[in-house]
């Protein structure tokens, strides 16, 4: 996966959005989108899917 754009305002939304994510959690590196994914994946309880899903729906 690939993030572009700007990434604190998605990490933003993301903490507005799951409050029990941390800064930890959303450590992005460029070419670590799948990493990152399955922090997400892990801490929310949901499919890769459904995580890429809503990554891509608050990018636009």
């Amino acid at each position: 996966m690939r993030l572009q754009g700007n990434w604190d305002d998605l990490k933003g939304k993301l903490k507005q959005q799951y409050a029990q994510l941390t800064d930890d959690d959303l450590t992005y590196a460029e070419g670590k989108g799948d990493e990152l994914v399955g922090k997400l994946q892990d801490k929310l309880g949901k499919g890769k899917a459904e995580i890429t899903k809503m990554l891509n729906d608050l990018k636009a």
